[in-house]
């Protein structure tokens, strides 16, 4: 594939294969990432809150023939690690800090990962208000777009997004309750992996929703965010949701086949479409050639699932879980670290506080407030319709009577302003269905739209998570070299500092 003139080429290696798998991890590498990271005012990506102190002790403690011996992965600021405090972006909680590592930061050190540090994000996940800005937390500033840093880095892993995007670590580790990892994966040009609900603990993660919430790899190849994801999956006895994760997962890795488009039919949501951007939908159809090239045989679905509705039903879902939920977390903070002990205490926090409120207040979460608990009939019903017509009546019924073994679409157009007052906004999304069903969506990089990169998804039903990555895995091969564009804003694209790239 040859770049377009002022274009450069850009090919990523996993950190599986690549003969310079490891980034040393030293004090001038730490120090890099600083200075990378917030020293360049008005462009800085500003993707890491902090870093930690013990990342030298882990790296020089670091098995080689583990899993992630030595690899350096950052971690969304709502996932706790021992040593560092959790904040969610919040100042509420700019004390967080238990001592405890959530379950899936265990399984990453056990796998003798490095955990670099805490990314910043839209401040709760992006769920304290309906005039957020993604990638804006009073803890850790604004995250800019390392394409454009006038554009959105999206919402809510913003941080984890741009700072793999950026060169600063191989890995993250981002959430997602609806978009928030597929949709920062998609505008920084990386792969976001939002699994199974059910086959990642969410235990010790600050929570939106019980039914929708998972935590998920944030990485350069398809390749990479499937050894995570073999790391980070598993039953978690805190966690119900889990309880059918141990015999669920398989070798992620090693299930990868990149012939695995040749022969399979893939339902095109062409229903979803018309929300994107010209440019955007142009790419998705040069893509599609690439995929008929590539062996699968790709089937047009028209129609789909009642969307409005659909919206409509999950967010009474959110609002009552993310009180419910909340306030279940909070509680378990440690009240010498935590005075806000439950969502009522965090709005008046904020009201008193003008550096939460500076740019937008907290409508969500005073609407999440006035809710009546998961006994309410209206949560119940909505609940159940909701999970019925994105799941069994929305991608199961697709794929079923269109006979095809996983769905596609662009993940979203390209990056909009952060300009809350000019007329750019959001253009498409793919991520309801499997957030709202809990089912596993892939964003790989697709191309660019008017230079910022787009991301086509992949997604299929529930536990079909190794499949999904297959057929990513797949596409990123017949796709090859993305281009990226060459001077101005792009120059924040950079070379992991402290030697060893996976990039070329």
């Amino acid at each position: 594939m040859s770049a377009p003139s002022g274009m450069t080429v850009v090919q990523a290696r996993s950190f599986g294969t690549d003969a310079v798998r490891r980034r040393a991890v030293t004090s001038t590498a730490l120090s890099d990432v600083a200075r990378i990271d917030r020293g360049m005012p008005d462009v800085a990506p500003q993707s890491v809150i902090r870093l930690s102190e013990t990342a030298l002790d882990e790296a020089g403690a670091a098995h080689e023939g583990s899993a992630l011996g030595g690899v350096p992965i950052l971690l969304k600021d709502n996932i706790e690690a021992a040593g560092m405090p959790t904040t969610a972006g919040s100042l509420a909680l700019a004390n967080n800090a238990p001592g405890r590592d959530a379950p899936i930061v265990t399984r990453l050190r056990d796998a003798g990962a490095v955990i670099l540090g805490k990314t910043n994000l839209s401040e709760w996940a992006n769920i304290r208000s309906s005039q957020s800005i993604s990638g804006w937390s009073a803890v850790g500033g604004q995250t800019r777009n390392p394409y454009d840093p006038g554009r959105t880095p999206c919402g809510s892993s913003s941080g984890s997004a741009v700072a793999v995007a950026a060169g600063l670590a191989p890995a993250a580790i981002g959430t997602e309750t609806d978009g928030s990892i597929t949709c920062p994966a998609s505008v920084t040009g990386i792969v976001g992996f939002k699994p199974t609900v059910g086959l990642v603990s969410r235990t010790h993660i600050v929570p939106i929703s019980h039914s929708q919430d998972t935590a998920g790899p944030m990485t350069r190849t398809v390749e990479d965010a499937a050894i995570v994801l073999g790391v980070i999956a598993g039953t978690d006895p805190l966690d119900a949701a889990t309880a059918e994760a141990d015999g669920r997962k398989v070798d992620y890795r090693a299930a990868l086949d990149a012939g695995s488009l040749r022969g399979a039919r893939i339902g095109v949501m062409r229903f979803l479409l018309p929300s994107y951007s010209e440019e955007t939908r142009a790419e998705f159809e040069r893509t599609l050639g690439v995929l008929e090239a590539a062996g699968a045989v790709l089937v047009d679905i028209p129609e789909g699932p009642d969307m409005a509705t659909i919206g409509r039903l999950e967010f009474t879902v959110l609002m009552v879980e993310l009180k419910h939920d909340l306030n279940l977390y909070l509680a378990s903070t440690d009240p010498a670290q935590v005075k806000t002990r439950t969502l009522a205490d965090v709005i008046a926090f904020n009201a008193a506080e003008p550096r939460e409120t500076v740019l937008f207040g907290q409508d969500l979460f005073e609407r999440a407030e006035a809710t009546k608990g998961l006994d309410d009939p209206e949560y119940v019903a909505a609940r159940a319709d909701s999970l019925r017509m994105a799941g069994p009546e929305g991608i199961d019924r697709m794929m079923a009577e269109h006979q095809v073994i996983a769905l596609i679409a662009p993940t979203t157009s390209r990056a909009w302003t952060n300009d809350p007052e000019d007329e750019d906004r959001m253009q498409g999304s793919a991520s309801r269905l499997a957030a709202v069903a809990g089912y596993p969506h892939l964003t790989v990089p697709m191309g660019l739209d008017r230079g910022m990169p787009v991301g086509l998804s992949f997604i299929g039903g529930k536990w079909e998570d190794a499949r999904i990555l297959s057929l990513g895995h797949a596409y990123e091969r017949v796709r090859g070299p993305m281009t990226r564009p060459a001077g101005n804003d792009g120059a924040l694209i950079l070379q992991p500092p402290g030697g060893g790239s996976i990039m070329r």
